[in-house]
């Protein structure tokens, strides 16, 4: 497999909305090649989420509300993707069969399981960030970032498509050297930011990410982009559970 600078770029424009320069035809050809980049992205989104929550504990603002900013700032950044799909999965378990349950997470309305499951893990990310010191966070949080989204190229790698024409279809499977590095990127900068804990920390990580992928294996017959965005905010949350 050929690596390519340019792949950062691609893997910015499609799980952000920061405003990158991206050959969009380039980035649409290498598709799925350049998830080795999703763990840098994480990282990114992490780090400058966590500076700013860092800036604000810094001038006297409440751990709480600093853990409030961080969220707000993530969200910002990546449009609510992640957090869409884990009320797009939730809701969809309410179905009967798989073909309703898709359906489900294809309406834009969110309903009572997808609200609740949202709820619960803004809650949690909040609870879980305002315990990190100040001087950790915007590590922590890069380490986070890079580790949730390195388990969601597995994911991708390991599952059939559910539905097809959807975004993550239209990515397709990602080759085996971009999952090892994409796994070692996201290990890598668990262990920096938490020494031998990391890879307890990743490995937490990569048990509810499992967990995520049975079930949608078992639910929806495969994965989407919503069961992708749901198993890195399931990551997230055991993470910080685990800190």
């Amino acid at each position: 497999m050929k690596y390519e600078l340019h792949d950062i770029a691609a893997a910015f424009a499609l799980l952000t909305r920061l405003p990158v320069p991206v050959d969009h035809a380039r980035a649409g050809a290498r598709g799925a090649e350049a998830a080795w980049a999703y763990p840098l992205v994480g990282a990114g989104l992490g780090l400058l989420a966590g500076t700013l929550g860092w800036l604000v504990l810094w001038l006297g603002v409440s751990a709480g509300i600093a853990a409030v900013l961080v969220i707000a700032a993530q969200v910002a950044m990546t449009g609510a993707m992640h957090e869409d799909g884990l009320a797009d999965m939730a809701d969809g378990l309410g179905g009967f069969t798989v073909e309703r349950r898709l359906e489900i997470m294809k309406d834009s309305r969110i309903g009572a399981y997808g609200a609740i499951a949202l709820v619960l893990a803004l809650l949690a990310r909040q609870e879980g960030i305002s315990a990190i010191e100040a001087a950790s966070l915007p590590l922590a949080m890069a380490a986070l970032g890079a580790g949730s989204r390195a388990l969601m190229v597995v994911v991708m790698a390991s599952l059939r498509h559910a539905r097809q024409g959807g975004l993550a279809a239209r990515a397709g499977k990602p080759p085996f050297e971009a999952v090892l590095t994409a796994l070692a990127t996201g290990l890598l900068f668990c262990v920096l930011a938490f020494g031998w804990l990391g890879f307890g920390v990743f490995a937490a990580m990569a048990l509810v990410t499992l967990t995520v992928a049975l079930i949608a294996h078992a639910r929806f017959g495969g994965q989407t982009g919503d069961i992708l965005g749901a198993s890195q905010q399931s990551a997230e949350v055991i993470g910080l559970a685990v800190l």
